[in-house]
This record gives structure tokens, C-alpha cells and sequence, in this order.
């Protein structure tokens, strides 16, 4: 197991340490995704049984992704900043996005899901694979 991960909002207001390693690191191309990233892909650090301790206070709101899952995503009510996102019925992952670690380049993605959603303007490495919505197991 690596060093736990850590991060937070922007502001500060947020923290998270996760204690163990993602489960898998993707880009995601998904409508959703889009605009809660405001570009053509959210990128994703997901974490499956992992010890997670979260200071600060996150405002929440739910959405329902291309593929029909109830996504309950984490913000910061003092600075805006996505901080995580959660899945009401799956309550051992815990995801969070590159740009909130301390250490962003920590971040190496495996693949690239709902290829299907995603625009010619958002260049995706040719050498990750592709799925055209989000691969089953």
C-alpha cells in the first residue's frame, strides 16, 4: 500500500486522507461528468473500502448519470470547489478528482468510459483504453 492520499477545496475549508489505494484511476466522458467539470471529461481517483476521513463541512446535491446511478456529489459551500462524489447505494466508494489532491500528479488514469458522450475537442491518450459507457467487471 502506498502513502495515504490527501486533498481538499480549494479555500481550504474541505480536507480529506484517504488510507489506501484507488481502485482505478479514469477519465470519464459521461454528460454529467462534463459539466460538473465544465470540459469534456471528469477525471476520477476511485477508492473501494478505504479508510476516509473528511473535515469541513461539504453541501451536497444528487444527480443521475448516463448509466442510471444516483451520483451524490460533495462541494464546498465556502469556495464552490468539487471535493468528492459518493453513491448513495454503494457506500464503500469514495471518489475524488486529481485536481483536488495535494499531490495532482499522483494521478496516472487506466482508461476513458463513455466514450460515447464525449466531442472530437476533448483529445483522450490513444494509449489508454476506451469504453463507449462505463466497463462492467
Amino acid at each position: 500500500m502506498s502513502m495515504s492520499y490527501a486533498g481538499g477545496c480549494a479555500c481550504g475549508a474541505i480536507r480529506y486522507e484517504i488510507a489506501g489505494d484507488p481502485a482505478i484511476m479514469l477519465d470519464c466522458q459521461c454528460r454529467q461528468c462534463q459539466r460538473d467539470s465544465g470540459t469534456g471529461h471528469q477525471s476520477h481517483l476511485t477508492f473501494v473500502a478505504a479508510e476516509v476521513k473528511v473535515e469541513g463541512e461539504a453541501t451536497h446535491w444528487q444527480t443521475v448519470g448516463d448509466g442510471g446511478t444516483v451520483k451524490r456529489r460533495a462541494f464546498c459551500p465556502v469556495c464552490g470547489s468539487s471535493v468528492y462524489l459518493t453513491f448513495p447505494t454503494m457506500p464503500d466508494v469514495f471518489i475524488v478528482t486529481p485536481a483536488s489532491l495535494d499531490d495532482p500528479a499522483r494521478y496516472k488514469p487506466q482508461l476513458v468510459s463513455w466514450t460515447a458522450a464525449g466531442y472530437l475537442w476533448d483529445h483522450i491518450d490513444p494509449a489508454l483504453p476506451t469504453f463507449d459507457k462505463m466497463p462492467t467487471r
